[in-house]
């Protein structure tokens, strides 16, 4: 009876969480509610722990309710100033796992993750993740008690709401990460029920799919990619690590901030948050994400960019399917199933033809229209084999060159991709004003997401159909200025 006394008072003293309590897709606590309801200070563990954190820095709500909690500024702070400097024993990585340690449960790991999909190396941090949140006594306590209880991104979301993301590259996405959940939690199981007790890394407990999809959540949407061990190539090799604190800044394509990677007088890892620009009073602190399209910032960190300049829509070059887009278009072409040999053959250099061919292209983005698809139908509806064989595949897939192949020509092209979006855009369920009406009435987070999400996408289709419209029209004026 003592024993177990001593037992639960170490427990509640180092703070022992269940995993289980990362329920899945509900998503009522708020998206800010930490794991603790009150977790230990951690700017003050990162400068005990030999960090630094800029005296005008705090933590504080974020502006924006889906990313929770953010750092503010509380004083004006000058450009080029260190704002955080974390030492190399604070980052969280699985890197030092697969060094060579012969902790038994460490190995146990190791072996879990040599099962993950590269594509999915946010559950291979993720296993140490839950090895550590699981750990009584963990160093990184203090960090973890600090991570959201719960996530936005889509595989938390109920059924209703993944469907009302109406995007099938998108949901497909999401189920498939679902599936491997689900499959790796059977794996996972599998493997710890042969495990001695004393072995097993996650304290004894239970492994499900609604911890595993908490900690692979936690580290897409916190994670940062940064040059770990020297490859025999003499390249980096790019390092997942979770960046206590830093991981607190939240997203802008304009950010006040960035990331430095440094080496201390040891030659350890050490990295730095510098102010890029004058950050004023009451500022958010940002980092940039990355150049993504809003998939991956739905899919990996559970928010939606409005008017995102790198937000595209995804479509499958498909013969019926430019068919269907000419018809509309109100444009002949017999071509479009039935090439010529030597239009077969830049179809073929273009990678749209063949048997390796990579029939995947995309409208909108920084492109607008995918090179490799309107140099395709520039192709198709050209009739003068030598004057597309004058022009490099360079020429024919920029939007920037104006009419290689004639004005005429141009003009059906256009029209074909403007015709494409119209299409693009009925295979929605919901018009852009029903959305808009839906949203003002929603309260449910999840579903406002979705709602945003679908939005933005038609939003990239009518900004690719305008765009176009307006080089259409400007066309024949071009075409008298030449002449």
């Amino acid at each position: 009876m003592a024993a177990s006394k001593i037992a639960m008072a170490s427990l509640s003293l180092t703070h022992f969480r269940p995993l289980s309590s990362a329920s899945m897709p509900s998503l009522s606590p708020s998206f800010s509610s930490r794991l603790v309801a009150h977790p230990p200070d951690l700017i003050k563990w990162v400068r005990r722990e030999g960090g630094f954190v800029h005296h005008a820095l705090n933590i504080a709500p974020s502006p924006d309710a889906h990313t929770g909690l953010g750092l503010l500024a509380s004083d004006r702070i000058p450009k080029g100033s260190e704002l955080i400097i974390l030492p190399h024993n604070l980052p969280l990585r699985f890197e030092s796992l697969e060094a060579g340690d012969s902790d038994e449960a460490d190995s146990v790991l190791v072996n879990l993750a040599r099962q993950v999909p590269e594509e999915l190396w946010s559950m291979k941090l993720g296993l140490k993740l839950l090895h550590e949140r699981a750990k009584v006594g963990s160093f990184w306590w203090p960090y973890i008690g600090n991570l959201p209880e719960v996530f936005s991104v889509p595989i938390f979301f109920p059924g209703d709401d993944i469907k009302n993301l109406q995007y099938a590259p998108l949901l497909y996405q999401v189920n498939k990460r679902c599936r491997f959940l689900l499959d790796f939690e059977k794996e996972v199981k599998h493997t710890l029920d042969s495990i001695k007790p004393e072995n097993h890394p996650f304290g004894g407990q239970t492994v499900d799919a609604s911890s595993l999809g908490w900690a692979m959540a936690a580290v897409s949407s916190r994670a940062f990619r940064l040059h770990g061990k020297i490859l025999t190539d003499g390249t980096p090799n790019s390092v997942p690590m979770m960046l206590p604190l830093i991981d607190m800044c939240n997203h802008s394509f304009n950010s006040n901030a960035r990331i430095i990677q440094e080496q201390d007088a040891s030659m350890k890892l050490k990295v730095k948050v510098v102010a890029e620009t004058e950050i004023e009073g009451n500022a958010p602190l940002t980092l940039n994400y990355g150049c993504l399209d809003n998939d991956l910032f739905l899919l990996d960190y559970g928010f939606v960019i409005p008017s995102n300049q790198y937000d595209y829509i995804e479509l499958k070059y498909d013969e019926a399917l430019l068919e269907a887009a000419s018809t509309v278009a109100g444009i002949s072409s017999e071509n479009f199933s039935s090439p010529a040999p030597w239009q077969r053959l830049i179809l073929t250099k273009l990678n749209l033809h063949g048997e390796a061919a990579l029939l995947k292209v995309s409208i909108g983005g920084s492109e607008i229209v995918d090179g490799r698809l309107l140099a395709a139908l520039r192709v198709l509806l050209s009739v003068d084999e030598e004057t597309v064989q004058k022009h490099d595949l360079s020429v024919l897939k920029s939007l920037s060159a104006e009419a290689p192949l004639g004005v005429a020509n141009e003009v059906a092209a256009l029209r074909t991709v403007i015709a494409l979006c119209v299409i693009a855009l009925g295979h929605f369920p919901t018009k852009i004003m029903e959305d808009e009406a839906i949203l003002k009435k929603c309260e449910n987070e999840t579903s406002k997401l979705a709602i945003q999400f679908r939005l933005q996408k038609k939003s990239v289709i009518i900004d690719v159909m305008s765009n176009l419209t307006r080089r259409v029209k400007l066309l024949p004026s071009k075409a008298v200025s030449q002449d």
